[in-house]
């Protein structure tokens, strides 16, 4: 069956006008070219759609029963196009992006306000994944991109991947602490102590390992959870010695907990990636900006304070206060 999108228009305007003319002039062709194109209609479905005399036009009970069908599936193209359409013009329509949890509730929050301020008509929906998760559905086309914590350097040939920031791990310890009496704590200083930290999908892991290596640090156990809040309810219960990304991006350790840079620095790097050789369609591209944008915003609309700052009051002004071992 060779059935047209133009024959099944034609065929529902000459329905509803009840009129070969009135529905040429609806698509500016002539009144024979209407006939024609319902003749090959009625040819190729096998069927009588109009009954005609030269006074006037009616349908038949098949046409009756066509029309209706034909007429919502033709209103339902017609919306999927506009829609379609109107996710091109970056300012509307929908865009799905995937995050690990931890990054949901924090950075990726922060970049939904902005969206929404900046493009009030366009839907962004944030899909929780585990990392390795993430990067696949990014890999596959599922989501239009998403966010990522590593350790750079990123290395994955089917990703496209941009830096939005860096954020130095700390030791996040009670106020009472030892380790809190000083500026920034050496990461020689842990070597006695129990670490409770986030688990693989923050990029933590890794950045830990090279920390511990490049530092000469014997491995250990170390107790690694999926949220920051877990991570300070143990800090807090003195169950151990909390090591964080802190920086505005990131969840803040709990109210009652100080944090310390550890030096020497090492960062653990959120990225955003899409695929490879394949253009953003341009409400995505737009969304991405947002994500892109270098400073958080908070619920004022103004730029937020770093978490370290508000953790340990003034700012750091001496980093060579190490903490050593006895």
């Amino acid at each position: 069956m060779n059935v047209s999108l133009q024959q099944l228009k034609v065929f529902v305007a000459v329905a509803r006008e009840r009129s070969f003319t009135r529905a040429a002039r609806e698509f500016d062709l002539t009144q024979s070219a209407v006939s024609r194109c319902v003749r090959e209609l009625e040819d190729a479905v096998e069927l009588k759609l109009f009954d005609r005399t030269t006074r006037q036009v009616e349908l038949t009970h098949a046409g009756a029963s066509l029309e209706r069908r034909i007429g919502r599936l033709l209103d339902e193209i017609e919306l999927t196009l506009l829609e379609e359409r109107a996710a091109y013009d970056g300012h509307t329509g929908v865009v799905v992006l995937a995050s690990n949890p931890v990054l949901s509730s924090s950075c990726v929050a922060q970049a939904l306000a902005r969206c929404a301020s900046a493009f009030p008509e366009l839907i962004v929906s944030v899909r929780d994944q585990p990392q390795s998760a993430v990067l696949a559905s990014v890999e596959q086309g599922e989501v239009d991109f998403g966010l990522v914590s590593l350790v750079e350097p990123f290395d994955n040939e089917l990703l496209h991947a941009q830096v939005i920031f860096r954020t130095p791990l700390h030791a996040v310890t009670p106020s009472s602490h030892p380790l809190a009496r000083h500026d920034s704590v050496a990461w020689r200083a842990l070597q006695q102590c129990s670490l409770i930290t986030l688990n693989a999908d923050t990029g933590v892991r890794a950045a830990l390992e090279l920390a511990f290596s490049a530092n000469e640090l014997k491995r250990r156990p170390l107790q690694e959870l999926g949220h920051v809040a877990a991570v300070s309810r143990m800090v807090e219960l003195g169950l151990g010695v909390g090591v964080l990304p802190v920086d505005a991006h990131w969840p803040a350790p709990g109210g009652s907990l100080v944090s310390r840079p550890l030096v020497p620095e090492v960062t653990v790097t959120t990225f955003l990636v899409h695929r490879r050789n394949r253009s953003l369609r341009p409400n995505a591209a737009a969304a991405w900006t947002q994500f892109a944008a270098p400073e958080s915003i908070d619920a004022h609309g103004g730029a937020t304070s770093s978490p370290s700052q508000a953790l340990t009051g003034p700012a750091f002004a001496s980093r060579s206060a190490l903490l050593h071992e006895p």
